[in-house]
Formats: structure tokens, C-alpha cells, sequence
């Protein structure tokens, strides 16, 4: 039996196809863009929906599925007409409208209420308030939508008829109960909207149906494919991930930085909240609870534009950054680099916060610079956790996905600076593996999600060095006050 597990992400979407062995047999890719114009951000449902085609049509061609899981990206959302059309593009998390309808909801439920309901501080970029923005200034929209939904559920819809929304996704929408496992009517009713315009919510990992028949004969392919609705794709990159206990955490090194952790329940302590940190129902149990840096790898692609074009020119075809790790200092360099070069997340959650590299000297290099970039998102990383632990038992482990996992100098600076073993998985489809075991065991190809172990093999481990660990201690406590001083010199106390 062939599994499927698509991702569904916001430049292009993902098929990994597996057996019920959990070997991985191939996967499959298609592009399609995002528009930044003129403030908005935007995406084109009707492209992902004919990109998920597209790449569905090519994996039945070679493997034919008999289950296809379905994660995506969060927030964003779709309205459809009785026809379902497109009615127009999508908002992405980060397009900028939606803060008046934000204060104003705030001021009407209270900040603590939204947060008790929905497990996420109030902000612009959940659904609920891009879509009273819309209501408001796209009214015309309103008369002529019969349907909202986010990226998975809106794949499923495409391929069953279905409409269902599984619960780690509807908690993305800042409207969603998370400990009813239901929309908030309380919520819906302050913002002036219908919930029944959304997707029924179920669990993750339940059954859709089979693809539709004309969809079936369209793209040539057997009517025996059952969908099933996933998770939101933080959740399904945790379970590939093989994060099963609370003393586990996931980081996922991209572009940003998540460093996602379990919980066994919601926590009543409203300071967990008031840092920005999200939590949604996992789908092995408990609540995943969601940190994050917005500058992860992207801090070392800012470095390798700006300082390493010669370096670019030697490595040619080949990696470049493999070059740069072969070049760093072996010793902590003594810098101190705040990473928010777009802004801070976790547990600050301050978009006007800037970057800084401190304690340069004339005896500086490069090659310093570029190993205390690695460095300051470490330490980025670790007041996370110190933040987290409050709510979580002490982190045992960190399995390490992402670009990021294939540098073993970072993984061993990471596990220098806290402390603590980092697991690097082998594994280039994380979220994409989490999402077919979804599936696989909700046709029951797969017995429980044990199998993640043999679709994500550990790749290696390391090990703190006590020597540097100790070094990286009185840096970090200088780092911890870092924030605060840059904040004041910029005049933003």
C-alpha cells in the first residue's frame, strides 16, 4: 500500500509517497508564487488548488495512493462563492490589515477572554481578524461567500466535497475553542460573523471520503483514494519529528527558527500567553505549544549576500555554508548577536525590534561574525526555553529538522549553548512524513506513530561539550540583557 502525505506551504506544495514499512519512495514538488505589492500579501488559491492537482496526477501516475494526507500553513484563508470560485486572493499571515479589527475586538471581548478561548494572545495575522477587515472594506465579498476555509480543509473540500477543518488548523484562526474543540460562537457573535461559514472541525487524522469521481476521471486516476485531513503543518513536522513527550522539544531551522514543545494541557498561567506563544490540540495527544524565531536561517543567508561572495565564487555548485563552518573559530567567539534582524518573536513578540552584533574589535573576522550569527540564535533559542519552563518539565532532548539540521557545526554550537543533546534527523520531508503516518494510521496501514522512527531516522546526535557549555553560560547571562539595552538606545522603552 502507497501513503501519501502532502504539505501544503506558501510557495509550493509537497508530496512524499510511503509504504506501509514507512521507506520513502519519492516526493514530489510544485511551485507557485506569493504577490507583495503595494502593503498587501497575498496568495492565489486557484493556484494552489491547481498545483496540488498537478502533483497528484504525477504521484498516481507512478504509485497508485490509497491514502493521501493533508497538512498546510496557518491562518490564511479562502472565500468561496455557491460555485465554489475563488471570490479573491488570500491574505497572508504577515499582510498588515486587520489591526483596527484586532483593537476592536479586544475591546469588546478583552484580550484575557480572547486568549482564554483560543489559546493565542489576540494579533493581526489569525483568520478571524483578516476577516472582519474584509467584512468591513470588502462587503461586496459577504453578499456572495457561502464557504471560509484554510488551506488543508480547502484541499480536502477540492478533492472529497467535504468541508472539515482538522483542530490544530482551526485553533490558527484565533476563533476556536481549544479546550471544546469547537468554533466560539462567543467569539464569532463579538466579531459579527458567521461560523457557519467555516468547516466542520474534527480530529486530526480523520476521513474525508474518496477523491470525487469526475476528479478521478479527470486526472486519470483510481477512485479509491481516501483523504484525510492532517494537521496544521507545525503539528505534522512535530510528529515526524518523533516528538512524543514533554521533555522533548522540535527545532525547526528554515528560513525562521520553531522550537515547538508538548504539554498535557492548556495552561491556566496567562503569562505563557501574554509572550506570544500559541497552543494547539496535537495530534498524538496533549497540546503542542508553538515558539519561534522569525530569523533562523535567514540570518546566515543575510550574512553569506552581504559578507561571503568571494566565498560564494570557491564554493561553486557546492555548499557554501559548508565552506564558512570549515573556517569558524573553534572557541566561542565572544560576540553577541541579537538575531531580530525581522523583527522578535517569542517571548517578546516586538516587530519593531531591531538586530546587533556586539563586542566587535579591530581583531574581528568575518568568520567571527558569521559563527556568533549561528551563536545568537542559539541563545535566541534557549531564553525560549527558559521562558517555557514555567509550564514544561526540563528539555531532555531536541531532535533538530530543517536546512539547518544538515550544519554540524550549529548543531553542536545548539548543543553547547543549552545544554542539552540535539538529535539531527535524517529526514529532508519532515512535515510531509508526519502527515502520510497521520494517514496511515487512519486507514490503518500504520498500527500507532512509532512509525515516524523508521520515516525519520536519527542521523546523528550531540553531545554538550561541558568546557564550552560553561563558556556559553556568562555569555548567555550578558545575552538575557541584551534586548532591553538595544530597545532603549533606539528610544522604544
Amino acid at each position: 500500500m502507497y501513503i501519501g502525505g502532502l504539505d501544503v506551504g506558501t510557495t509550493g506544495c509537497k508530496i512524499a509517497v510511503y509504504d506501509e514499512t514507512g521507506t520513502l519512495f519519492q516526493t514530489y514538488y510544485r511551485e507557485y508564487p506569493a504577490v507583495f505589492s503595494g502593503g498587501a500579501h497575498e496568495i492565489d488559491f486557484d493556484g494552489i488548488r491547481r498545483g496540488v492537482l498537478e502533483l497528484l496526477q504525477q504521484a498516481c501516475r507512478e504509485f497508485p495512493l490509497k491514502t493521501l494526507g493533508v497538512t498546510s500553513f496557518g491562518e490564511t484563508f479562502v472565500l468561496l462563492d455557491e460555485n465554489d470560485a475563488v471570490l479573491a486572493p488570500s491574505m497572508l499571515y504577515t499582510d498588515p490589515r486587520g489591526e483596527e479589527e484586532c483593537a476592536r475586538l479586544q475591546a469588546a471581548l478583552g484580550a484575557a477572554r480572547l486568549t482564554e478561548i483560543a489559546g493565542v494572545k489576540p494579533h493581526a495575522m489569525y483568520s478571524i481578524y483578516k476577516l472582519m477587515w474584509l467584512q468591513k472594506n470588502r462587503p461586496e465579498l459577504f453578499v456572495r461567500c457561502r464557504r471560509v476555509l484554510l488551506g488543508q480543509d480547502f484541499i480536502v473540500y477540492a478533492l472529497t466535497g467535504r468541508a472539515q477543518i482538522d483542530f490544530s488548523l482551526a485553533a490558527r484562526t484565533g476563533a476556536f475553542d481549544i479546550r471544546q474543540n469547537g468554533w466560539s460562537e462567543e467569539i464569532f457573535a463579538a466579531a459579527g460573523l458567521n461560523s457557519a461559514l467555516f468547516a466542520q472541525p474534527v480530529p486530526s487524522g480523520t476521513v474525508a471520503g474518496p477523491v470525487k469521481k469526475e476528479l478521478c476521471r479527470q486526472l486519470g486516476i483510481g477512485d479509491d483514494l481516501v483523504i484525510v485531513s492532517a494537521c496544521h503543518d507545525q503539528a505534522a513536522a512535530m510528529l515526524g519529528a518523533g516528538i512524543f513527550k514533554s521533555t522533548q522539544a522540535m527545532n525547526g531551522t528554515g528560513t525562521v527558527e520553531c522550537i515547538p514543545v508538548l504539554m498535557d494541557r492548556v495552561p491556566e498561567d496567562p503569562r505563557l500567553f501574554e509572550g506570544g506563544y500559541a497552543v494547539v490540540p496535537y495530534p498524538a495527544g496533549g497540546y503542542a505549544c508553538y515558539a519561534f524565531s522569525f530569523t533562523g536561517g535567514a540570518a546566515l543567508k543575510w550574512f553569506r549576500g552581504v559578507f561571503a561572495q568571494k566565498e560564494q565564487e570557491e564554493a561553486g555548485q557546492k555548499n557554501v555554508y559548508a565552506l564558512l563552518d570549515a573556517r569558524i573559530p573553534d572557541a566561542p567567539t565572544g560576540l553577541l548577536v541579537l538575531p531580530h534582524f525581522a523583527g522578535a518573536a517569542t517571548p517578546y513578540m516586538d516587530y519593531g525590534a531591531k538586530a546587533a552584533i556586539v563586542g566587535l574589535t579591530m581583531e574581528s573576522t568575518k568568520y567571527d561574525i558569521y559563527k556568533a550569527l549561528m551563536e545568537g540564535t542559539s541563545y535566541e533559542m534557549r531564553l525560549n526555553f527558559d521562558h517555557l519552563s514555567r509550564f514544561i518539565p526540563p528539555v531532555e532532548e531536541i531532535r533538530a529538522t530543517g536546512g539547518g539540521a544538515s550544519s554540524d557545526v550549529w548543531l553542536q554550537i545548539k548543543a553547547d549553548i543549552l545544554g542539552t543533546p540535539i538529535t539531527a534527523l535524517s529526514c529532508g520531508e519532515i512535515g510531509a512524513a508526519g502527515t502520510a503516518a497521520v494517514a496511515g494510521k487512519a486507514v490503518g496501514a500504520f498500527h500507532d506513530f512509532s512509525i515516524v522512527q523508521t520515516m525519520a531516522p536519527v542521523r546523528r546526535v550531540f553531545l554538550p561539550d561541558a568546557g564550552k557549555h560553561s563558556e556559553y553560560q556568562a555569555l548567555y547571562q550578558k545575552y538575557t540583557k541584551l534586548y532591553s539595552a538595544v530597545k532603549a538606545v533606539e528610544g522604544r522603552e
